[in-house]
């Protein structure tokens, strides 16, 4: 009987050390899903905390950015759509900018699977890119926000919105 409860007592110290290591760690942002009509869209929503976002070291112009933190933004369209003029088939895509002062390049790309900086690596499955105008906000926004309003799918955070116009 001794052997058969250390053996259980074993077993459970075993099984609850293997269920802690294989939990996710705490990420370093909360992370958020928006449902739209045939849009669904799941990201990382940093914090500015002060920094210069765009154009500093979180965002450099002319890098591509990951949209989010963590993972990559994840974006399904129910539907094929029109994404910024150019037509997209319905599926799940990853979603990447190069930001620059005055527009972005918004990109899709078809490998959901990568860590959120590796878009370079896997370039070659870019399905769309577009170019889209910055809006600059008098009052910053402190948490990365994404929306789907007026037809677009928007960004925004610190002093900067962009959108993407999207067509069903």
């Amino acid at each position: 009987m001794r052997v058969r409860n250390a053996i259980l007592c074993l077993f459970a110290i075993l099984f609850g050390a293997t269920v802690s290591y294989a939990q996710p760690s705490h990420p370093n942002s909360p992370h958020d899903t928006l449902k739209a009509k045939d849009i669904t869209i799941t990201y990382g929503r940093p914090y500015k905390k002060g920094r210069v976002i765009f154009g500093g070291t979180v965002a450099p112009y002319g890098k591509t950015y990951r949209c989010g933190a963590d993972e990559p933004t994840i974006i399904t369209f129910d539907k094929d759509v029109t994404f910024g003029g150019k037509a997209v088939k319905a599926g799940k895509y990853s979603f990447f900018a190069v930001p620059e002062k005055d527009k972005w390049t918004v990109i899709l790309n078809s490998n959901t699977k990568m860590w959120g900086t590796d878009h370079d690596k896997h370039a070659d499955q870019d399905v769309v890119k577009v170019d889209v105008p910055v809006t600059n906000l008098s009052k910053p926004v402190e948490q990365l926000t994404m929306a789907v309003k007026g037809g677009k799918i928007t960004l925004a955070w610190d002093t900067v919105e962009i959108g993407v116009p999207v067509k069903m």
